[in-house]
């Protein structure tokens, strides 16, 4: 499988793989782990990265040279590169790091096993981001910070936070130029800022190409595009095409994001955009194991990994073993893992009961005689692959009163902005 050249890409010559530069950062595999709340905290992001990792020993040993800890570019000596992709925090809210509440601080805990520490911030006032900012980077936690403007969610978004954020121009430059001068002046410009943002808020009011430009006279170092508008949420089918249309105009490196399920589909949508990789969310919730498929195919290789039940019972164990670890508390971490378990079983025979009992189990040991109970022998199904993740429905976007009159935030608009960030999962 063939991935496209792009200005951005390097080439590490004796390896031939493909990488792309952030600023400083080199990414060995144009591939990011999307954000996501309650789902990418450390353990879930240490499995996605080491299924990469795998992918990269695999494909090395097909053709006889060293395994990924042998792969290096020296283009990237001196900052910080990322062999399998970038693996990314769930998003964090400016106002829960300027406090530094407990659960926040122990959402930015690193995966240690890392190379590149990545968190998504979210906030809507340019002060609260900027000492966000330097406190994550100050304080060693990051080597990259994305912005995240794509939430659609309606308690977000009519309170002005989220997808309609950057309808507001003069807070959406002040946000991110505020955020990359932190970053720089945290880390002497070694930490690089990017921006993740949708089309716009719907059909008729588009945002991507002013942020674009927003973004790129600000010094952030590379966009992602959900192809969808705060009005599709996750409904219907991401447009490509559109991203095809900011690679074209942006002088950035642009990400493409939206209905990427398969190695397949990030193949499909860099050959038609013109992207320099992938970002890639709900298709691996109950898969961290697509992270093996898109390494192994952005590096030639037409590897596939289809574990059987009894395989994917031995992760979902690995799974809850981090899980545990990185909560202290084996309650809790069942608790986080239940949603989990439901997703690892897509398309597996569990039966009506045993899929309640998996729901509801409490202890490591709890869940570990629940997984003994399955016919583990079942092979890997085709139902277990493809889309996932609640599509929903089109919404009409809720906004505040007046917001699309005008580029600029109101006085009565910017006194109620904090609003939106009150609730935001993050801490």
């Amino acid at each position: 499988m063939s991935f496209p050249s792009a200005s951005a890409r390097l080439t590490t010559p004796q390896r031939g793989v493909p990488a792309v530069r952030i600023g400083s950062l080199g990414l060995g595999t144009p591939l990011m782990l999307a954000p996501m709340a309650g789902v990418t905290n450390p353990p879930f992001r240490q499995l996605c990265r080491q299924f990469g990792e795998q992918a990269l020993a695999d494909v090395a040993g097909d053709s006889g040279v060293a395994g990924p800890d042998g792969v290096v570019n020296p283009d990237h000596a001196e900052g910080t590169f990322a062999p399998a992709g970038l693996y990314v925090c769930e998003m964090i809210t400016s106002r829960a790091l300027v406090e530094r509440t407990p659960e926040t601080m122990r959402m930015i805990q690193p995966d240690m096993g890392d190379p590149v520490r990545s968190i998504q911030i979210y906030g809507v006032g340019p002060a609260a981001v900027g000492e966000s900012v330097r406190l994550v980077v100050g304080n060693g936690y990051a080597d990259h910070i994305d912005l995240n403007f794509g939430c659609p969610v309606p308690k977000v978004t009519r309170k002005g936070g989220g997808s309609a954020l950057p309808w507001k121009h003069d807070l959406f430059e002040a946000i991110v130029s505020e955020a990359v001068r932190a970053a720089d002046e945290a880390s002497g410009g070694r930490v690089p800022v990017t921006a993740k943002f949708r089309i716009g808020i719907d059909d008729d009011h588009e945002t991507f190409r002013d942020v674009a430009r927003i973004c790129e006279d600000a010094g952030i170092a590379a966009l992602t595009l959900h192809a969808r508008t705060t009005a599709q949420h996750y409904a219907g089918t991401a447009r490509w095409e559109v991203i095809g249309d900011l690679v074209r105009e942006s002088s950035l490196p642009v990400f493409g994001n939206g209905d990427v399920f398969e190695a397949e589909d990030a193949a499909a949508m860099m050959e038609l955009t013109g992207a320099v990789g992938a970002v890639v969310g709900r298709g691996c919730q109950g898969r961290p194991w697509l992270f093996y498929d898109l390494v192994a195919a952005m590096h030639g290789s037409d590897r596939r990994m289809r574990p059987n039940l009894a395989r994917v019972c031995e992760i979902i164990m690995r799974h809850a073993e981090l899980a545990v670890e990185h909560f202290g508390d084996d309650r809790r971490a069942m608790r986080e893992m239940r949603k989990h378990v439901g997703w690892y079983m897509r398309g597996f025979a569990v039966g009506g009961q045993l899929r309640r009992d998996l729901g509801l189990v409490e202890t490591l040991e709890d869940l570990r005689a629940r997984l003994g109970q399955l016919d583990l022998d079942q092979p890997y199904p085709e139902a277990a692959s493809g889309p996932r993740g609640r599509a929903g429905g089109e919404k009409q976007p809720h906004l505040p009163e007046f917001w699309l009159d005008s580029h600029e935030l109101t006085a009565e608009q910017k006194a109620r902005l904090h609003e939106a960030e009150l609730g935001i999962s993050g801490g």
